[in-house]
């Protein structure tokens, strides 16, 4: 994970789970545990909470360390912070593309019937050029 982006994806993915966020919530409680520890917590064996790890581990969310005979994770909340920031510069756009949509209708509302038909055009060809996501 070091030296390359997060993926937002994996991260959204792995987020998706109840269980996976109530492992998650659990971490950011004790700062490090072993899966065993945190079955105890959860009404899942310590298989399921092992599986669970993975995936985090995989999304880059959560890091496993030896301690001894045990493996304590931890979170990382770096990629937790950069899809934050997506979903956040995501929403912005989104809010940029209403507030748009908003000036347009309420401008077209006072305009004649032809020059209401060019607005609608003008309009429709931006929003098709902007990005999906930024």
């Amino acid at each position: 994970m070091r030296g390359k982006r997060p993926d937002v994806g994996a991260v959204l993915v792995a987020l998706a789970d109840p269980t996976r966020r109530r492992l998650l919530d659990a971490l950011a409680d004790e700062g490090s545990a072993s899966a065993t520890n945190l079955a105890g917590r959860l009404p899942v064996t310590r298989q399921a909470v092992a599986k669970h790890l993975r995936v985090l581990s995989e999304a880059g969310i959560v890091a496993g360390g030896r301690a001894g005979r045990e493996v304590l994770y931890r979170v990382r909340p770096e990629p937790l912070d950069a899809s934050a920031r997506w979903l956040s510069d995501l929403a912005a756009a989104w809010d940029r593309r209403l507030e748009a949509l908003k000036r347009a209708a309420e401008a077209d509302a006072s305009r004649p019937r032809g020059a209401r038909r060019a607005a609608k055009s003008r309009l429709r060809g931006r929003l098709a050029r902007r990005p999906n996501a930024p």
